[in-house]
């Protein structure tokens, strides 16, 4: 039986550590370090079905990232929020919240350096962070993401990344797009990168020229690997 695509292996070699888990929706990958550190809170995508198992907190990929955030330094979350169809950004907004909540509370979190990393569908979720950027968020990334809604969906209209970059401020964003993309995907984004420019965003743009849709799991290569460790020292020189 074929193995599905989220289940691959990440394209970079890392070593998973154990998460801790804290209910339903947050795993934490903690360094080891006696002060309180930064946040890197990663988001998946969908939507997903509802009885999908693995859930994303168990696919290669986000342990993977969770994992090198926390060797590096950082503390690497993974949620599990429930974005199972298009009508369902709002309830996944609110998991990626009260999550986010949760970890800025733990002890071993510095509060104040948070940064969310949204992928694929989860894209559509920064247009809550982009038009009201609190404080302690240092930085948005993400990749591969959906940041217009595509044909068929009915989103609710407060999810619209390219119209809320405009209150984005300084907040530093990167995104990482690839070549191959799906042409119904990378027209939002092409959307999204005009309207920061206009608006003067602190956008830094990655490109991965061959790489595909999850190009973290897909395309082994050393274009992918060089993509990835771009986007996590920005992000993490952002929270440092």
């Amino acid at each position: 039986m074929a193995v599905p695509d989220y289940l691959k292996p990440f394209v970079l070699p890392v070593e998973v550590i154990a998460a801790e888990r804290h209910g339903p929706v947050v795993d934490l990958y903690l360094p080891e370090a006696a002060r309180p550190c930064p946040a890197v809170v990663f988001v998946h995508g969908g939507p997903l079905p509802p009885d999908l198992r693995p859930t994303p907190r168990d696919w290669p990929v986000y342990q993977a990232y969770g994992s090198i955030a926390a060797r590096r330094g950082a503390v690497g979350v993974t949620v599990d929020h429930r974005l199972y169809g298009s009508g369902d950004y709002p309830q996944a907004a609110a998991d990626v919240a009260g999550a986010i909540e949760t970890v800025r509370a733990d002890p071993r979190v510095d509060g104040d350096r948070v940064a969310i990393w949204c992928f694929s569908g989860g894209g559509l979720l920064l247009a809550d962070w982009l038009r009201e950027p609190p404080h302690w968020l240092r930085c948005l990334a993400a990749s591969y993401p959906v940041l217009a809604p595509l044909p068929g969906w009915t989103v609710d209209p407060r999810f619209r990344p390219a119209e809320a970059v405009a209150a984005a401020g300084a907040l530093p964003i990167v995104l990482t797009r690839v070549g191959r993309e799906r042409q119904e995907v990378a027209a939002g984004m092409e959307l999204f990168v005009e309207a920061a420019r206009a608006s003067g965003a602190a956008l830094e743009i990655i490109d991965v020229p061959d790489g595909r849709h999850g190009f973290d799991v897909l395309d082994h290569t050393a274009e992918s690997r060089k993509a990835i460790e771009r986007a996590l020292e920005t992000v993490l020189a952002a929270v440092a």
